[in-house]
C-alpha cells in the first residue's frame, strides 16, 4: 500500500515502514488488552498495532484520513473514533478498561497528551510516541541540567520515563526542520502522591517559572515561615531537586501549614 502523507495539527507523516514497526514495538505489552493510537493519518503505524496481540483503537479529527482509514483496514473501521484526545472523557474508553497511548504525536499538543495521560494515570499504564526530539529529552530529562523542568518532574512523578531513539527528518512527508525522539512512559507501581498532589503541581511549576533564582526567592509567594526557609534545601535551584526532593519539599511545605488556594 502506498501511504499518502499529508500535514495537519502540526503532525508530520512517516514515510518510512521500518521507522513505523520500530515505534509500534516500543510498547511492552504488559498490563493492558487495548491501546488507542493518537493521529493515525493514513495508518502507517496503525497497520503494524493491528498485527498485535491487543486490540488496536484510534483517534482522529481529520475527516480524510479517517475516510482513507475505513477503506484500507477494514477490520479497524468499528474502532475508529472521531474525536479529540485532549477533549474527550477517557473514563468512557474502553468501558474504563487499561489501555496504552501510542502515536507520532502532532508536535504542537505533545505536552498536552503526556499531561492529560498524567490526569488519567489511573487507566493508562503505558505511553509510547514520537516527539520533537528536544520535548522528548525534556520529559526524559533527568535533574542537574537545563532541560530538567515542570514536564521532566510532573511526568517521571507518576511514570518511568526512557529515551529510545531519535529519528531524522528525512522519514517524514513534510520534512520536519528538527529531529525527533521516540520515548516511552511506563506507569510506577505506586502512582499516587504522598502528599497534596495540587500543591505539588503548584509547587513544581512555581519554582521553574522562576528557574534562575533559588527556591527561597522563587516560593516567597507560599509565605513559608523562617524556621522553614532555613533548610538548606531552599538554597537550591529548581533544575537541582529530584522528583522525590519536590515530594519531601511539598511535604515540608504543608506541615508548615501551608494548604493549596
Amino acid at each position: 500500500m502506498t501511504v499518502r502523507a499529508k500535514k495537519h495539527l502540526g503532525q508530520h507523516f512517516l514515510n518510512d515502514e521500518n521507522i513505523a514497526k520500530r515505534i509500534a514495538d516500543t510498547l511492552t505489552e504488559n498490563k493492558y488488552n487495548n491501546v488507542l493510537e493518537i493521529g493515525p493519518g493514513m495508518g502507517v503505524l496503525t497497520k503494524y498495532l493491528l498485527d498485535k496481540k491487543f486490540t488496536t483503537s484510534v483517534i482522529e479529527i481529520d475527516k480524510e484520513s479517517i475516510e482513507f482509514l475505513k477503506v484500507h483496514y477494514l477490520n479497524l473501521s468499528d474502532r475508529i473514533i472521531n474525536d479529540d484526545f485532549l477533549k474527550i472523557d477517557i473514563s468512557k474508553l474502553f468501558n474504563g478498561e487499561q489501555f496504552a497511548v501510542i502515536g507520532n504525536f502532532p508536535y504542537n499538543i505533545s505536552t498536552q497528551i503526556v499531561f492529560k495521560t498524567i490526569e488519567n494515570r489511573s487507566q493508562i499504564p503505558e505511553l509510547c510516541g514520537m516527539f520533537q526530539k528536544e520535548v522528548a529529552q525534556r520529559i526524559a530529562e533527568k535533574p542537574g541540567n537545563k532541560i530538567y523542568g515542570i514536564t521532566s518532574v510532573l511526568t517521571q512523578a507518576f511514570y518511568d520515563v526512557e529515551y529510545l531513539f531519535t529519528v531524522p527528518p528525512s522519514v517524514f512527508n513534510p520534512p520536519p526542520k528538527v529531529d525527533s525522539g521516540v520515548i516511552r512512559l511506563i506507569r510506577k507501581d505506586n502512582y499516587t502522591l504522598p502528599v497534596n498532589e495540587s500543591l505539588f503541581f503548584k509547587i513544581v511549576k512555581t519554582a521553574f517559572n522562576q528557574r534562575r533564582k533559588t527556591l527561597r526567592n522563587s516560593l516567597k509567594s507560599f509565605q513559608l515561615t523562617d524556621k522553614l526557609r532555613e533548610d538548606a534545601i531552599f538554597a537550591l535551584r529548581p533544575e537541582q531537586l529530584s522528583v522525590q526532593q519536590f515530594i519531601d519539599l511539598t511535604k515540608s511545605i504543608e506541615n508548615d501549614g501551608v494548604r493549596d488556594q
